[in-house]
């Protein structure tokens, strides 16, 4: 299969620190969708279409199987929801791989851009309780976050 020597895209030395599992997520997400977005520009954009496609399903397949493990932390009600979408999304890619379109690709970008921007916003407001809960001001604290640690990836894409 060509994307697994597909070398990392120029965004790819971004690559987030460990401990942030949520983070490290909705950077997967962007970088698929980025890939994506991408692919659609390139010369052969048809084979470069059908390899970010496949990328962003494993991706998926990815989260899929953690959903299903039994292992996961996330409410019942979001679980449900993100088996369906990842179902939604493996019937959308199972379409898009024989006849990719830019149409087709946007689809999947835009749902990739949602789902991180909503990972980000929780995580930022989960950081901002425990300090809020810890007697420390969020705005204050001697620990800046990480340099590439973007509150929103709407500018990413």
């Amino acid at each position: 299969m060509a994307y697994e020597n597909q070398p990392p895209g120029p965004g790819y030395g971004t690559v987030p620190q460990g401990g942030m599992p949520q983070y490290t997520e909705a950077w997967a997400l962007v970088e698929a969708a980025r890939r994506m977005a991408e692919a659609t520009l390139a010369k052969d954009s048809k084979t470069a279409m059908r390899d970010a496609l496949r990328l962003n399903w494993r991706l998926w397949t990815i989260f899929q199987a953690e959903l299903t493990a039994g292992t996961s932390n996330v409410s019942e009600e979001v679980r449900m929801n993100m088996l369906t979408l990842c179902k939604y999304i493996d019937q959308h890619t199972v379409d898009a791989i024989p006849f990719p379109t830019e149409e087709k690709i946007a689809v999947l970008v835009e749902i990739n851009r949602n789902i991180a921007n909503g990972m980000l916003e929780s995580l930022n407001k989960a950081t901002k309780e425990a300090a809020e809960a810890a007697g420390i001001d969020p705005t204050e604290t001697d620990v800046p976050p990480p340099a590439d640690a973007p509150t929103s990836f709407d500018e990413e894409v």
